[in-house]
């Protein structure tokens, strides 16, 4: 069977990341194709691992899509549940800040619901899973077109959900104003962040 660890620097295939001598006391491993360290980010706290994603980094991409998450230790399909919730979650949250003044009212004490609020819950509800279906149904014609592999669309659908972490920017906007440019700059982030996923996926 063929290892699922990447080089960070090529993309080779490589059998193992390290070779571990005692707790905390590890060898990293050289690619057999550029002959450099396989996976510097082992040894990388994880805000470094962040802040290389925020920069766009490829290698922290390969890092985080092929060689942090072990499948022999993650059940990969309850985390692409958890993913898809997430998104789904974060996707709302950016439908309420562009809606905010059909479901919020500002009051002195600050943001309270309007009456009609449950009936836009719902509204946003279906326009966040609605458009969510079809991007996911027009990614499925476009993966099964380009792509005749099953593996393959579960590897571009994880580089997609993981690769979406700027969304969680929109969150910091449920509490603080902010202008709707922010949206606009998250959007385009999240879409720069896709591509660098998709192009090592």
């Amino acid at each position: 069977m063929a290892s699922d660890y990447r080089c960070v620097g090529c993309g080779f295939r490589v059998k193992s990341l390290f070779i571990q001598y005692s707790p905390g006391n590890i060898r990293l491993m050289k690619c057999g194709n550029c002959k450099e360290v396989a996976d510097e980010y082992i040894e990388c706290e994880r805000m470094i691992i962040f802040i290389d994603l925020i920069l766009h980094r490829p290698k922290v991409y390969r890092h985080v899509l092929y060689n942090a998450i072990n499948p022999e230790t993650v059940n990969i399909q309850h985390l692409l549940w958890k993913l898809v919730l997430a998104y789904l979650l974060l996707d709302s949250s950016l439908k309420i800040v562009k809606d905010r003044s059909f479901l919020l009212r500002r009051t002195d004490q600050g943001w309270s619901f309007t009456e009609s609020s449950g009936l836009m819950s719902v509204k946003v509800l279906i326009g966040v899973l609605s458009a969510n279906v079809a991007f996911i149904f027009s990614f499925a014609i476009a993966a099964k077109g380009l792509l005749n592999e099953v593996s393959r669309r579960r590897e571009i659908l994880m580089g997609i959900l993981v690769s979406s972490y700027f969304k969680i920017f929109l969150l910091t906007m449920l509490v603080w104003e902010f202008p709707m440019s922010v949206i606009f700059i998250v959007d385009i982030l999240v879409l720069t962040s896709n591509s660098m996923a998709l192009k090592d996926a």
